[in-house]
């Protein structure tokens, strides 16, 4: 799976460095081209001349060497893939704050390809809620953490926080860049975000949405290879490049978006929190408190998702989500059932860290033939694939 990939190996310091050579030597048997970079506590553990003669390549150590300088922009570039392994809990914690005091650093923060990092320290370390804290937002800018194994470590002790085997490694490179071509050639819609139904000039009736799922479920599909068009409502999150990106305020606005862009789509998420109800008419002007109290009338919106069900040809998947606060495996079968969907994915605000606004989700998803799949909490770039992985194991089967 990583025959002809430029892999960017970068290793910190740890005494699971010594595994550093082991896993060289597996990438270039595979095939692949294999740069490395090392920090200076690394080289305490294994020497960069190991290293540059298995990878065939001089390792990189500082970002000026010799009166020359190393050019990180370019070395982010190169990668198909940046690994660090292992991964420190002082380079993860680096990392995690944008701190940029060595040329690992310089790199991480100019690469434009995925970065994946496998870390290795003593339990204490793993299990402190800093180093989770740390982990979960590398994992909200899209990086992929390797679990950790249980097993020996340095001190003696036994528990979580040695880095996963060489082969393991492996194997999760060629999972990733497997999926990477997934969903090649397919057109994918994706709504996200809220919307927002004015009373008036200046207010609207909206929710708590940010649009950071559908957003995590876009780039998913966009790395697997798919044409991806998100329709999306008022949000301040940022969408990468290469995202056909439909802005629309109102419940009418993605409707019409909706409809016009699902008969070119091979599968359709519909992620959005979409008003339910709109007023019946908009104030020209700023409505002024005057009366005790204020009952504007409202009338229900275009249901996007039974529409989109009832258009829905046999060569398309339709993906539905429910959020809710009660009953939520009977109301997520029920609107799985009248919407025609393929699958509903279901997640609560009662689950803690997981909702509208937070970097993490859980879910279960439902399908059509009756079959169940329930996920734990993760980063809601994890939850994405597993929405995505769900979908196309199940279509492959």
């Amino acid at each position: 799976m990583v025959k002809g990939k430029k892999i960017l190996l970068a290793v910190s310091g740890s005494i699971a460095a010594y595994k550093a050579a082991v896993l060289v030597r597996l990438l270039v048997k595979e095939g692949a081209a294999v740069r490395v970079i090392m920090t200076g506590a690394a080289t305490d553990f294994i020497t960069p001349l190991t290293l540059s003669t298995l990878s065939k390549n001089k390792v990189l150590l500082d970002l000026f060497e010799e009166e020359s300088w190393s050019n990180h922009v370019a070395i982010g570039r190169w990668a198909d893939i940046m690994l660090i392994a292992p991964a420190s809990c002082n380079t993860i914690a680096k990392m995690a704050n944008g701190i940029c005091d060595n040329l690992l650093q310089a790199v991480y923060l100019s690469a434009t390809c995925t970065v994946m990092l496998a870390p290795a320290m003593d339990e204490d370390m793993w299990i402190h809620p800093s180093t989770q804290a740390n982990l979960l937002k590398l994992e909200s800018y899209g990086n992929l953490v390797i679990p950790v194994e249980n097993g020996e470590l340095a001190s003696g002790f036994f528990g979580e926080g040695r880095m996963a085997e060489p082969e393991v490694i492996l194997q999760c490179l060629g999972s990733f860049l497997q999926k990477k071509n997934s969903l090649k050639g397919k057109k994918i819609l994706i709504s996200a975000g809220p919307t927002y139904e004015p009373l008036d000039p200046v207010r609207f009736i909206g929710n708590h949405s940010t649009g950071k799922m559908g957003i995590a479920i876009a780039k998913e599909c966009k790395m697997r290879g798919a044409d991806v068009q998100l329709i999306l409502g008022p949000s301040v999150e940022k969408i990468p490049n290469g995202i056909d990106t439909v802005r629309v305020d109102t419940a009418a606005e993605m409707y019409d978006a909706c409809i016009a862009g699902f008969p070119c789509a091979d599968l359709a998420v519909m992620c959005a929190a979409v008003a339910d109800y709109t007023p019946v008419t908009t104030a020209k002007e700023k409505i002024k408190k005057k009366e005790a109290s204020f009952a504007p009338e409202l009338k229900r919106t275009e249901d996007i998702l039974k529409k989109l069900g009832q258009m829905k040809r046999d060569d398309q998947v339709l993906v539905g989500f429910a959020l809710e606060t009660e009953n939520e495996e009977v109301n997520a079968l029920e609107k799985l059932r009248s919407k025609n969907a393929d699958y509903i994915v279901l997640n609560s605000l009662r689950e803690e860290g997981a909702g509208f606004g937070k970097d993490s989700n859980k879910i279960t998803i439902f399908d059509k033939n009756g079959a169940t799949y329930t996920f734990g909490k993760k980063a809601k770039h994890f939850v994405a694939a597993d929405i995505i992985d769900t979908i196309l194991n199940i279509k492959h089967a």
